[in-house]
């Protein structure tokens, strides 16, 4: 183990290296005291890296170990190890950190070449078909094995706790223990009752600049962290349906890259995969300017930064007048040719159409796709000085 490259919550991530082939990995340890952290919420995110592997566009899991932790306050603990590739660049966030150092930014077409190739992996998502994907029937074994490894690691936890609970405690103590939890929003489950070949999609629900890794050739991005991932479409039945999912957004959607839908979820709403293009949209303004957009203008205004995701006020650096909340906006000085360091009008475009308030104004992920496509076919080349 060489260094700590990251934290949050209840898990770290570190540095680690094969001593037999000096290859470099991220190892994530993350710690599951039972009642708060349950192994099967811990491993959603291998069994949906398993789902989709391979992908070139979507991080993959080496090998993952559930192991119980030397706890004798709470017997039923678990760490779980992730084992993962190891990206030396770093992820998009750590690039924009570096721009901002340097007073740089990115080189743009290959940047609209990494948003393509995040817009690449999503499509894989948002278009799955149960063992339709790479890696077809052995993919998905290799998920519904991960999720029942997970039951019996938290069924072992209950167990465990409810013996020594039994002895410890008193029996109203004892009855919100054997409680076991929940396994909510696993990923294969979500399949039962779906065809072969049928459409399963899934939101990411999480796509920011920190979930994006860059590859050691500084071109393919790499999306990471699915342990947000959930089924889309989400029919939002019933008001406690709809507190939990925001709940849960609240939990593990980053608040700068959150969808409106998931601000105020809303009985007899649908919660789907549109959530991931507004982050989409989110992520490239932040590379373009350092920053969300809902961030930058709720510390310009001093405002709340729901209130501005919630009435869709945002703005470009050059862009003097205030937003209507649709998106629209007028742009001061705007030209067909952008003058040197400024956001190109077709870049912006593709912002725009994406921080759309209303869900179905926004582009759906093949739409989004031919709109970079088409971008890149009429952007010039990069300098070929510049690298990220």
């Amino acid at each position: 183990m060489q260094h700590l490259l990251g934290e949050g919550g209840f898990s770290y991530v570190y540095l680690v290296q094969d001593t037999s082939t000096s290859q470099l990995y991220a190892l994530k340890k993350i710690r599951c005291p039972f009642g708060q952290e349950s192994v099967s919420l811990a491993l959603k995110e291998v069994e949906a890296y398993t789902l989709f592997s391979p992908h070139p566009n979507i991080i993959h899991s080496v090998d993952h170990s559930v192991v119980s932790a030397k706890d004798k306050s709470d017997p039923g603990a678990k760490t779980v190890y992730i084992l993962l590739p190891y990206y030396r660049r770093g992820n998009l966030q750590d690039a924009i950190n570096a721009n901002l150092v340097n007073h740089t930014k990115f080189p743009a077409r290959r940047l609209m070449v990494l948003f393509l190739g995040v817009a690449t992996a999503l499509k894989a998502m948002h278009q799955y078909r149960v063992k339709g994907a790479p890696g077809g029937v052995a993919s998905q074994r290799k998920a519904k094995g991960v999720r029942r490894e997970a039951a019996e690691a938290d069924q072992d936890a209950a167990k465990k706790n409810k013996q020594r609970r039994r002895k410890e405690e008193s029996e109203r103590d004892q009855e919100d223990v054997e409680q076991e939890p929940l396994m909510e929003g696993e990923v294969t489950r979500s399949q039962e009752g779906v065809g072969e070949g049928e459409l399963r999609a899934y939101a990411h629900r999480d796509i920011k600049p920190g979930n994006i890794m860059i590859a050691d050739d500084g071109k393919t991005p790499i999306l990471m962290d699915l342990g947000s991932l959930a089924p889309a479409p989400t029919p939002i039945t019933s008001r406690s349906l709809a507190l939990a999912v925001q709940d849960t957004a609240a939990e593990h959607s980053t608040m700068p890259y959150r969808a409106p839908e998931l601000f105020d979820v809303k009985t007899g709403s649908v919660i789907d995969t549109k959530v991931d293009i507004w982050s989409l949209g989110c992520t490239l303004y932040a590379c373009l300017t350092g920053k969300s957009p809902f961030e930058a203008r709720s510390e310009e205004t001093g405002g709340s930064l729901s209130i501005c995701v919630l009435g869709g006020d945002w703005r470009f650096p050059d862009e003097g007048a205030k937003r209507d909340g649709k998106g629209k906006g007028k742009v001061n000085g705007a030209a067909e040719a952008p003058a040197e360091g400024a956001i190109s009008d077709g870049v912006k475009d593709v912002v725009r159409r994406c921080l759309k308030v209303e869900p179905a104004e926004r582009p759906d992920i093949d739409e989004l796709i031919i709109m970079v496509e088409e971008l890149l076919g009429r952007m010039p080349p990069d300098d070929e000085r510049d690298d990220l």
